[in-house]
């Protein structure tokens, strides 16, 4: 088991937002995504970060995306898509959103349109 699996999404939270911002990017934008991906709205999404969920919980409550089959390339230096570990590669898939988000790609590429 990953240690990452245990850490809360609310740690790692600010860092998403600071490397979005960064590029131009908006919190809002940032959690359309996070919506998108875990179907998490505004209100779910901030009842996880106050509650301080794990990694491991904020996504055994998700409800994935169907075309989060959809999210490939290098992330870590792993292929997303032969991520073998269940867990682990939806994590990757929402660091591999990110990444998008601040390199500046289009909202609709982003979110599979």
């Amino acid at each position: 088991m990953s240690r990452i699996f245990t850490v809360s999404v609310a740690s790692v939270y600010p860092h998403y937002v600071a490397k979005v911002e960064k590029k131009g990017r908006t919190q809002a934008e940032l959690d359309q995504v996070i919506e998108w991906l875990t179907g998490f709205d505004a209100s779910e999404l901030a009842d996880h970060l106050a509650a301080g969920t794990t990694f491991e919980d904020f996504f055994a409550t998700a409800r994935l995306n169907p075309n989060a089959t959809l999210i490939t390339g290098v992330i870590c230096g792993h292929r997303v898509e032969e991520i073998e570990d269940p867990l682990m590669q939806k994590i990757r898939y929402l660091d591999k959103l990110v990444d998008e988000l601040a390199r500046g790609t289009a909202m609709d590429k982003v979110l599979r349109g």
